[in-house]
């Protein structure tokens, strides 16, 4: 009898050890619905692994434009938010779906073209005088045309210039469905102006002989928010590793991580968490 019980509980321990374990360690991760300029600009497979070694939670990022991230957040596919367009991220909250809102960091959008520059917008640093320019014209335009946070900011831009680009659609303005590095490489192929953020420009790999033509301008502000997914909303929220990795991003070591990281010596996103 004694035996018995003794092999049976020996048994139940193991078991707790090389099963519970490794189940246990398996589930130590987030996930994290992002767009895909963190992700195509290399900035996670710098800073993850960075916070992963600290805390032990890894982080496992899904890349998409940041409408398609906001969706996905909103239906508690995903522990934190981050992304690049603050009023949908402020309504995100503002309908229950995340916590609270914070500024990570920031960069800037720019429009490059071929140096052909068909609208002769090259050098300009008033994108919306660059903006008609390209219009009038009928140069080609790439658009992704996704609802990402790139795309969210450039119709703005267009309204603020005054011009209807769905009247132009199929026309000299192309929307390709596609995330950055897709709309970049089909825009360079058509000899098209395309908006960009400036981080996946400087990481692009296929520039060929493509310039920065508009930048400057500060309607051209690109804004990071951090938010974490109500987990009163879901409760598969995992939200104690969830906001240490927030409290880490914004944190004076996370924060000098996305200073540090740069490419060919040139910054490509700037902390400003307060």
């Amino acid at each position: 009898m004694f035996r018995r019980n003794f092999i049976a509980l020996a048994t139940a321990g193991l078991f707790a050890l090389g099963v519970a374990g490794p189940a246990a360690a398996q589930d130590d991760f987030i996930i994290v619905q992002s767009t895909t300029s963190t992700q195509n600009s290399g900035l996670f497979d710098y800073m993850l692994p960075m916070f992963q070694k600290e805390t032990g939670i890894e982080v496992r990022v899904v890349a998409v434009g940041t409408g398609q991230a906001i969706k996905n957040a909103a239906n508690g596919d995903g522990d934190v938010l981050f992304v690049h367009a603050k009023a949908s991220e402020e309504q995100f909250v503002a309908d229950g779906d995340g916590v609270e809102r914070s500024d990570v960091m920031y960069n800037d959008f720019v429009i490059v073209g071929p140096p052909s520059d068909p609208a002769g917008v090259a050098g300009m640093s008033d994108v919306a005088a660059a903006m008609v320019k390209i219009s009038d014209a009928g140069a080609a335009f790439a658009s992704r045309g996704d609802d990402s946070g790139t795309h969210k900011a450039e119709l703005r831009l267009w309204k603020d210039a005054g011009v209807d680009v769905a009247a132009a659609s199929g026309g000299w303005y192309r929307e390709t469905g596609s995330g950055m590095g897709g709309t970049l490489n089909t825009g360079t192929g058509m000899d098209a102006y395309i908006m960009t953020d400036r981080a996946t420009w400087i990481s692009f790999g296929n520039k060929g002989d493509y310039q920065i033509a508009v930048e400057g301008d500060a309607k051209m502000f690109n804004q990071y928010g951090i938010i974490l997914v109500n987990p009163e909303k879901h409760s598969n929220v995992k939200a104690e590793q969830g906001q240490k990795f927030i409290d880490w991003v914004l944190s004076e070591a996370g924060q000098a991580v996305i200073a540090d990281y740069k490419i060919d010596g040139q910054q490509l996103f700037f902390p400003n968490a307060k």
